[in-house]
């Protein structure tokens, strides 16, 4: 029994012992894979940080080759508006110098061919048909398929169903009438529609030919006047010959920078055509000759021209239009109408003394058909070739100092008439002050031409406050002069003068002069003082007659 006790104890102890060991081992697992489970939550971690670092280090590469991908593109970018900036000096030197060549490669005579109207009248376009109804005939035979015509025999024996058939019949007979009317009303209908479709058929080809007509005879006048045009041209009438030269520069190609503004004047007597042409003024020229990108101070520095190079471009320039349209008009003149022409070059500017328009002729030219037809212009040295024809340039081209033109073309305002000698008529018993006051604007008109301006009365009617416009020929002290005459009795108050003033500024006149017969106010003479304006009374007008060996009198009665 006690041994019993004992296996059974050792056993119980094995058991517990194993159960112990069991314990044990599974806590040992547990334990292992805690431990594992840290280690891959660390490997994890590791993982992690090394991804986050090597993401990191490519975000930093990415910035610096994003930022230097940035830089190069800016610096391109500069670079490339420098360049650009380089290509624009580059072009408009380019289209200075060919200036000349380029209409050497051109024929530029006017086609009167090609002024006459080319437009076609289209057409005759029919204006859409109406929709015609469909309106089939009616046939008897399709009403009366479903009805018996012949009685049958029990009808004809027996009168079975001949109430039936007869009304069958009857029916078909109805509805075959009532096809037959609305027939005939589609077909009334129709005739309408066709008749107000021939209407507006007719309308509409009465309306082109109104229309054709109109435009046939348009053109028929459009050609006549072309016609006419080409006939006063070779003629050598003078509008004729003005508007065909005026065409031939017109249609001369040139860059926005060129004004292309001209007035032109033909001399009939002389077959001479004055020319007036606005020039291109030096601020035409870039500042800059060339642009460089100066990387370490992200600045685009211009380099100037020097005042040498600027003058020499712009003398080239001047030289270039000139010949050109010299050459231009010559070339162009079909007619052998042009023997010589007068190039005046004028610039429209400001002048920074008083700020006020003008427009200095910077080169004057006069040359002969046959003179300039024996230049090669292909091969001249512009400079050299205008010098040739001895031509007067400005002294200082870029600083627009004006050089007297050859012929002035404003010696052939329209506004001029023809003046009547009134000095030889006068004598000491000539009271100015009793003359017609249009013959006394003759009068004014005849002392200063014998003073030695050129002199020229205008129309009284549409004078615009000028009675006479004359020029003095002189150098330096010369230019146009406004002349204004007033036959008064009265004294002259300052409003006068203000008007003389206005209309020298509209006249771009460099001298205002008002002669009467009496007195100014000293409104007029303090409004008169330090300005262009020279005001001559009654005593000094006598004067001046005197001067010139005329004896004359003022009575104011």
């Amino acid at each position: 029994m006690g041994r019993g006790i004992v296996s059974t104890f050792s056993k119980i102890a094995r058991e517990a012992a194993k159960a112990q060991r069991n314990a044990e081992r599974r806590q040992r697992a547990v334990q292992r894979e805690y431990e594992r489970q840290k280690r891959l939550q660390r490997q994890y971690e590791r993982q992690l940080e090394r991804e986050h670092d090597k993401a990191l280090k490519q975000a930093i590469r990415d910035q610096k080759n994003y930022e230097k991908e940035q830089k190069a593109r800016y610096l391109q970018s500069r670079k490339d508006e420098t360049q650009d900036l380089n290509d624009e000096v580059r072009y408009i030197l380019e289209d200075f110098r060919s200036v000349l060549s380029l209409t050497l490669k051109t024929d530029d005579t006017i086609s009167f061919e090609s002024l006459y109207p080319k437009e076609k009248f289209p057409a005759f376009v029919p204006p859409p048909a109406s929709t015609i109804p469909a309106n089939p005939q009616p046939i008897k035979e399709d009403f009366f398929k479903s009805v018996k015509l012949e009685p049958s025999f029990w009808e004809k024996t027996l009168g079975i169903g001949k109430e039936k058939r007869l009304e069958s019949v009857r029916q078909a007979e109805a509805a075959y009438n009532s096809a037959q009317a609305e027939h005939e009303r589609i077909n009334n209908v129709i005739e309408n529609i066709l008749k107000e479709d021939a209407k507006l058929l007719h309308e509409a080809k009465e309306r082109y030919e109104r229309e054709k007509q109109a435009f046939e005879d348009e053109i028929a006048q459009r050609i006549q006047q072309v016609d006419e045009f080409k006939s006063k041209y070779f003629s050598g009438e003078k509008e004729a010959v003005e508007a065909y030269n005026s065409m031939v520069l017109e249609r001369s190609q040139y860059s926005d920078l060129f004004p292309q503004q001209f007035e032109l004047y033909y001399v009939e007597q002389s077959k001479e055509l004055v020319v007036e042409y606005e020039l291109p003024s030096s601020n035409a020229i870039p500042v800059f000759k060339e642009y460089k990108y100066i990387q370490s101070k992200d600045e685009i520095k211009g380099t100037e021209f020097k005042q040498k190079e600027k003058t020499d471009i712009y003398s080239n320039l001047t030289a270039s239009v000139t010949l050109r349209t010299l050459h231009e008009l010559f070339e162009a003149d079909q007619a052998n109408v042009i023997d010589s022409i007068v190039f005046n070059g004028v610039v429209s500017t400001i002048n920074p003394s008083t700020g006020l328009e003008i427009r200095p002729c910077i080169i004057t030219v006069q040359t002969t058909k046959s003179e300039f037809n024996q230049f090669d212009l292909s091969k001249v040295d512009v400079i050299a070739c205008v010098k040739g024809l001895r031509a007067q340039i400005s002294p200082s081209l870029t600083e627009l100092a004006p050089v007297k033109p050859i012929v002035n073309l404003d010696m052939f305002d329209k506004r001029f008439v023809d003046e009547r000698d009134m000095i030889s008529g006068i004598d000491d018993r000539t009271n100015l002050l009793e003359m017609d006051p249009f013959d006394f604007e003759h009068l004014v008109c005849n002392l200063f031409a014998k003073i030695g301006l050129e002199s020229k009365l205008t129309r009284s009617s549409r004078d615009g406050g000028v009675d006479v416009i004359a020029f003095d020929p002189r150098p330096v002290f010369g230019g146009k002069y406004v002349i204004q005459a007033k036959r008064y009795r009265n004294t002259v108050e300052v409003a006068a003068v203000r008007d003389l003033y206005g209309t020298m500024m509209n006249e771009n006149a460099a001298k205002g002069i008002l002669v009467t017969t009496s007195t100014f106010g000293p409104d007029a003479r303090g409004f008169a003082k330090d300005k262009p304006i020279e005001l001559i009374d009654g005593t000094n007008l006598l004067y001046m007659l005197e001067q010139q060996g005329i004896r004359a009198k003022i009575i104011i009665p």
